[in-house]
Order: structure tokens, then C-alpha cells, then sequence
């Protein structure tokens, strides 16, 4: 696929379903899909279906600078709800920083108070400046969690595969912790070069 655009809910209740068998304390927020809450009665009905399956404990929708009503039926009937403001990926063309700006700045703090008014338990700063990271930070109660905002946030979330070098996607926000991609090449050409060689399988390899 080009975009996470693409992805659909069932896939992405797959991917909750491995995750949710692994974890023991965390709190496990599903990403909800593009065009799966673009009313309430569409994401009410899509939220209870995931809520079902995967027995998530919070459901995360990307701010279209308008869904804020749609957060706060959702909080009223019972789910818990992330925001996400900043870089949104469902809604922008083409990746870049967010709040340079006085009027992307004024509107990112807007969004900010909306969402907590609305009910939401965290908000979700993609790729905002440091400045205005803190600020947001500041001025509202409920946690911020950070992607490329700075250390101002109350939290922080990276891409698994950004981070142990998987995606091929390395903003200068992403640290890369290790380079899989290049040992998994690595070991894939060694396997292929012994194969061809008749270095393996050897014997001890054998039953």
C-alpha cells in the first residue's frame, strides 16, 4: 500500500488481536482506521465492533479539526478516547512539521482544548515544535503523548519499525535504536551464499 490510508479495520483488528495476547500492564490503544468515524453512528458502530474483538482498552481518532462533537458522544456512552493532533497522516497530503506558524499555532491549541473539552483521556502531539509542544503541554490537564514534539511531553511513542530500522522511513525525529534491516540483508545473502556453496545444510543440521 502507498498510505496508511489503505488500511482497512479488519487488518488492523488482526494486528490488535497479536498485540493484545502479549500484553499484561500496558494500556492497549487501537489507531482507528481512515474513513471508519466520520460520523458518530459510523464510529459508534465500528468502535463497538473493535471494543468487542479485541478488548482494547481505548480507542485513538486523528483530529480533523471538526470530529470533536463526535469525541464526546463517544466519552458520554462509554469509551475512552485519544485525540491526536499535529502531523495527522489521515488528513494531510504530504509529511511536514506542524505549528511554525501564529495561525497553525493558535489552531493546534484550539484543537488541544477542544479535544480535552470533548472528553478525551490523552492527546496524541505529532511533529509540533518544541514551543508549542510545551505550551499545549502546559495549559491542558490531561497527558500529552509525543512523536517528533520534543521532550515536553508528558510521553513518548515512536514506529517499532522506525525504530529498530524496519520501515525506511527516518524523519529526523526517529532514532534509529538498531539497523534490523541490514542484519536481516546480512544474514538472508550468508544463507543464500552457504546454500549454494553446500555449506548447509551440514550434518549437525541434519536428523
Amino acid at each position: 500500500m502507498k498510505t496508511t490510508k489503505e488500511i482497512k479495520l479488519n487488518t488492523m483488528v488482526n494486528h490488535c488481536l497479536s498485540v493484545r495476547k502479549s500484553v499484561r500492564k500496558s494500556l492497549l490503544v487501537f489507531d482507528m482506521p481512515f474513513n471508519t468515524y466520520r460520523n458518530f453512528t459510523e464510529a459508534n458502530r465500528n468502535i463497538k465492533k473493535v471494543i468487542k474483538q479485541t478488548k482494547c482498552d481505548a480507542i485513538k481518532l486523528e483530529s480533523n479539526g471538526r470530529n470533536f462533537n463526535i469525541i464526546n458522544k463517544l466519552v458520554k456512552s462509554g469509551i475512552n478516547v485519544m485525540g491526536h493532533i499535529g502531523y495527522t497522516p489521515q488528513y494531510k497530503t504530504f509529511f511536514s512539521p506542524q505549528g511554525f506558524k501564529l495561525n497553525e499555532e493558535n489552531k493546534l491549541l484550539n484543537e488541544a482544548l477542544k479535544i480535552e473539552k470533548a472528553g478525551a483521556f490523552a492527546i496524541v502531539l505529532e511533529c509540533i515544535n518544541a514551543k508549542l509542544a510545551k505550551k499545549i503541554t502546559n495549559e491542558i490537564k490531561i497527558p500529552t503523548i509525543g512523536i517528533g514534539s520534543s521532550h515536553h511531553c508528558d510521553g513518548q511513542i515512536l514506529v517499532v519499525d522506525d525504530l529498530i530500522g524496519l520501515s525506511g522511513f527516518y524523519p529526523k525525529f526517529v532514532k534509529k535504536y538498531v539497523n534490523l534491516e541490514k542484519h536481516i540483508d546480512k544474514a538472508i545473502k550468508n544463507f543464500r551464499t552457504d546454500v549454494l556453496k553446500k555449506k548447509f545444510p551440514k550434518i549437525s543440521n541434519t536428523y
